[in-house]
């Protein structure tokens, strides 16, 4: 793995690029983690604050010490933390929403929206807005106001706009240059297109309040000039 981009570090805390396709913890494969990485790189222990999905990319945030590992954790299933995440799903949205839909588990580690009466639901809340809207697909800004397990991705299927890419919700094979407007055959797409794009969390114990963002990826940022090469 090449060195993980350092997005914010002070007060006992570290923010990072993470990169798609890698896990953030070892996974039963026990192939690469991006907290062993970290630890290899920084030559300390690093405290996992939260998670996020393996092809998933972005602002991800850990602890350098037990204190800030517990205020932060404590403030993330409190609800206290801000995540903005940006996606490519299929087809055009033109107005925000607000998917109001309790989740349950579902088979092979999946999730769905729950049936009426399922005593198993979880309240999930996540707001979509567009950002970008073509024919074929949308770059949206989507805002978990809960944190289920794949909330984002369940969510946004439900509105009839899964991701562009999504091996247990939609479409599992690569997205060629040629399908999005470009030519070729080179692959642009090849991963789940889903991107936590800010994070922001209130003063806590032993923690200052701040804000932190990543930087679109590359592979999102060229399926955006792909499908804006439609509209010339």
């Amino acid at each position: 793995m090449t060195e993980v981009r350092i997005l914010f570090e002070g007060g006992g805390l570290l923010v990072v690029d993470k990169p798609p396709g890698v896990p953030v913890i070892p996974g039963r494969d026990g192939g690469p983690s991006l907290r062993d990485a970290l630890e290899a790189q920084r030559g300390q222990k690093i405290f996992v604050v939260h998670r996020l999905d393996r092809d998933t990319s972005g602002a991800l945030v850990f602890a350098l010490d037990a204190q800030v590992h517990r205020s932060l954790s404590v403030a993330f299933e409190a609800g206290k933390v801000r995540k903005r995440y940006v996606a490519l799903v299929e087809g055009r949205i033109d107005a925000p929403s607000l998917v109001d839909a309790p989740l349950v588990a579902a088979r092979k580690g999946r999730m769905r929206v729950a049936r009426p009466g399922e005593a198993e639901a979880k309240p999930s809340r996540t707001r979509v807005r567009p950002v970008e809207s073509f024919d074929r697909a949308t770059l949206v800004e989507a805002e978990p106001l809960t944190g289920r397990t794949h909330q984002i991705r369940v969510h946004l299927l439900s509105l009839g706009h899964p991701l562009l890419l999504d091996h247990q919700y939609g479409r599992d094979t690569p997205w060629l240059e040629k399908e999005l407007g470009g030519q070729g055959e080179a692959v642009a797409l090849a991963r789940t297109p889903l991107h936590a794009a800010r994070v922001e969390w209130p003063a806590l114990p032993g923690v200052e309040a701040r804000a932190v963002e990543a930087p679109l990826p590359p592979d999102m940022a060229r399926v955006l000039e792909l499908l804006r090469l439609t509209l010339a």
